[in-house]
């Protein structure tokens, strides 16, 4: 088992910048690709952004490519994901995932284990 936990969220102004860490505890010791996902009040969770369990592959959505950057520490279990140029459409709960494996996932059913999230909120 592995668990998540997320922090970082909060409130900022669009145009701002925040930096979400996702910290990983339990049975760390074997490969894990991540992710970051986000859900929206009323929508479906989507995906935002991926990253390979050596750090070396990423991969983001088109809503936020250009503006945000996934990255880990792997001696430190943590992944983060820098985010730039805030929109108020990026208001969200933003959830970490992980699953067992090298190469990045896209999809929620591909993630086994999901953090609780962290509220990022963007006012306009």
């Amino acid at each position: 088992q592995v668990q998540l936990r997320e922090s970082g969220g909060g409130v900022v102004q669009a145009g701002g910048s925040l930096r979400l860490s996702c910290a990983a505890s339990g049975r760390t010791g074997s490969s894990y690709a991540m992710g970051w996902f986000r859900q929206a009040p009323g929508k479906e969770r989507e995906f935002v952004a991926a990253i390979s369990a050596s750090g070396s592959t990423t991969y983001y959505a088109d809503s936020v490519k250009g503006r945000s950057t996934i990255s880990r520490d792997n001696a430190k279990n943590t992944m983060y994901l820098q985010m730039n140029s805030l929109k108020p459409e990026d208001t969200a709960v933003y959830y970490c995932a992980a699953s067992p494996g090298s190469t990045y996932r896209l999809t929620t059913g591909e993630y086994a284990y999901w953090g609780q999230g962290t509220q990022v909120t963007v006012s306009s």
